[in-house]
């Protein structure tokens, strides 16, 4: 394979107690864009198929479904003629497995990267700083249980595949499918929806933190990496792999279950916002953490009413059974009741998620279109703007998910 050619602006570095990662070699503004990369390899959600096209992750209407499964769309030939390559490891599986045809995504994405490495020859330009096979696997770190579902997943592959695809040996599989676990990415709408899983090896090399540096977003099946603080020259780069709504504890779990190391960043040394995360209405005596703990396990059981008599509006939990109980009204056309539930969320989500968060702007954009859908235009457009302030920083000026946003501000 021929030496990697880099990216301007960018320098990979070992990093003290983090090993491989991505520092700037010149200063960043908020909302620039550092750097963008292809996906190396990428499926589509089962349920997002008919609405989002295989090829370019483009949402449009009036897709064209191939001939043969009828299950794959696209916007035109030319899209499904390029994602031919990819999709006949599919095609003639699900015309012959029909209903039974059942691989995860995981899988899935296997396939394809199987399916590549076969006929490449050279770094692709999803890898101009770090190979695919040169990602991090953590073999050595994984429990029984994620080594019983790697055997699980080769066992599908295996399955949904033979006819299709020859196989390296079984370490290998063993090693890809870990890489996986710890590189691969979900690719999501401006709403946080999931469109699919990707692996982008460059952007693999960013180090995580809970006071992220830069945000990474999708534009079709491009990643990008922008700015959401001021980067000096020299800085290292930072994203977040998790949820930052959650306190220290959570957070710490998280990022050793699934990435196997420990944060030491500002906010998890300082756990200055766990305090208002964990708060709780003042009681007559002392409420201790397993107190908590052993009340959030009845969480499913309780209303969101009985909660509230002990928990303040800030905290996470709250906020998540907020937040799902905003959904299920959304669901359900009661928009009213969606709103009410969302002004709740909205308040402290502004206050504990960074502020350019796609969290914050995805409930900016729910918020605004619940609005619009009451005839609350002045409103709902007040929503939209707050979100489109965040979006112009995360996604850039020129996305489509931006475009679409002034388009619908404007009564398009």
């Amino acid at each position: 394979m021929m030496e990697s050619e880099g990216i301007a602006g960018i320098e990979q570095f070992d990093s003290p107690g983090k090993g491989r990662g991505l520092r700037v070699s010149r200063a960043y503004g908020v909302g620039e864009l550092l750097f963008s990369c292809p996906a190396y390899s990428y499926v589509l959600s089962v349920n997002e198929r008919g609405f989002i096209c295989e090829q370019c992750f483009t949402r449009k209407k009036g897709l064209a479904k191939c001939g043969k499964c009828k299950k794959a769309f696209y916007c035109n030939v030319n899209c499904q003629k390029k994602n031919w390559p990819m999709h006949k490891l599919e095609c003639h599986a699900m015309c012959a497995f029909g209903e039974n045809w059942c691989p995860s995504e995981t899988v899935r994405l296997v396939a394809r990267i199987i399916a590549r490495l076969r006929h490449q020859r050279e770094r692709s330009p999803s890898e101009k700083l770090l190979s695919l096979r040169d990602m991090e696997s953590h073999m050595e770190d994984m429990d029984n249980e994620k080594r019983e579902l790697n055997e699980a997943h080769i066992a599908g592959l295996h399955h949904f595949y033979s006819k299709h695809l020859d196989f390296p040996d079984h370490q290998a599989l063993l090693t890809l499918f870990s890489q996986v676990h710890c590189n691969g990415f979900t690719v999501e709408d401006e709403e946080l929806s999931n469109l699919g899983l990707a692996i982008f090896p460059d952007i693999a090399l960013l180090n995580h933190s809970c006071c992220p540096n830069v945000i990474v977003t999708y534009r079709g099946i491009n990643a990008e990496v922008r700015a959401v603080q001021e980067i000096s020259q020299g800085q290292e780069i930072y994203t977040s792999y998790i949820d930052l709504l959650y306190p220290t504890e959570d957070r710490i779990e998280r990022l050793r279950d699934v990435y196997y190391f420990s944060c030491d960043c500002k906010e998890c040394s300082t756990k200055s916002m766990d305090k208002q995360k964990l708060k709780v209405r003042k009681l007559s005596d002392e409420i201790s953490q397993k107190e908590i703990r052993d009340m959030l396990l009845e969480m499913c059981e309780l209303s969101i009413d009985k909660m509230s008599t002990v928990f303040d509006d800030s905290n996470i939990y709250i906020l998540h059974m907020m937040y799902q109980a905003m959904g299920i009204c959304i669901f359900n056309e009661d928009y009213d009741g969606g709103v009410r539930y969302g002004e709740k969320v909205m308040k402290p989500y502004t206050v504990l998620y960074p502020a350019y968060s796609l969290n914050i702007a995805s409930m900016y954009l729910k918020m605004g279109r619940l609005y619009m859908a009451l005839d609350k235009k002045s409103t709902g457009i007040n929503a939209f703007q707050k979100a489109l302030a965040i979006m112009e920083v995360v996604y850039g000026k020129d996305h489509a998910y931006v475009t679409e946003l002034k388009q619908e501000i404007r009564g398009e």
